[in-house]
């Protein structure tokens, strides 16, 4: 969402919709191999009308794509930095309320134990990633989306 933002802001108005579309289309595709073909695509087709906006793509492919480098089943977990937000958020909420904090440690104090309350959430109540889907992740795989040039 905010790379779209950023993305979007090298683009005039009255062209918004039609960047934003076919970037979106991007994130509609089901594979990696897909995703990093339609990628080009667009920037290649953005390249001519919106150098500026063709170059923040080709700068930002490896980390709006580093979701692609892990099973289709994290996918949708792992695109969208909102949990994160939510997150910085309630630490943000439980700082505010102690004001100034006496020193360092009663800091990470309150901090770690928000931390711990969250990961219980997330292993337990909510179940943010299944037994199942962990397991995918102790195979070996290439974290780096981008194909090696050799040579």
């Amino acid at each position: 969402m905010h790379y779209a933002r950023n993305l979007l802001a090298n683009v005039p108005k009255t062209q918004v919709e039609f960047v934003a579309a076919a970037f979106r289309s991007i994130f509609a595709l089901g594979t990696t191999k897909e995703i990093l073909a339609r990628w080009d695509e667009v920037a290649a087709t953005l390249q001519e009308r919106f150098p500026k906006a063709a170059a923040s793509m080709h700068d930002a492919k490896h980390d709006v794509l580093a979701f692609a480098a892990f099973p289709k089943s994290h996918w949708r977990k792992i695109w969208s930095n909102n949990p994160l937000e939510r997150l910085n958020k309630e630490v943000k909420r439980r700082s505010n309320v102690v004001g100034i904090f006496p020193n360092d440690r009663s800091a990470i104090r309150l901090i770690g134990a928000v931390l711990a309350d969250q990961h219980e959430e997330w292993a337990i109540a909510r179940r943010y990633m299944s037994d199942t889907s962990m397991a995918e992740l102790a195979e070996t795989r290439d974290t780096d989306p981008q194909p090696q040039l050799e040579g």
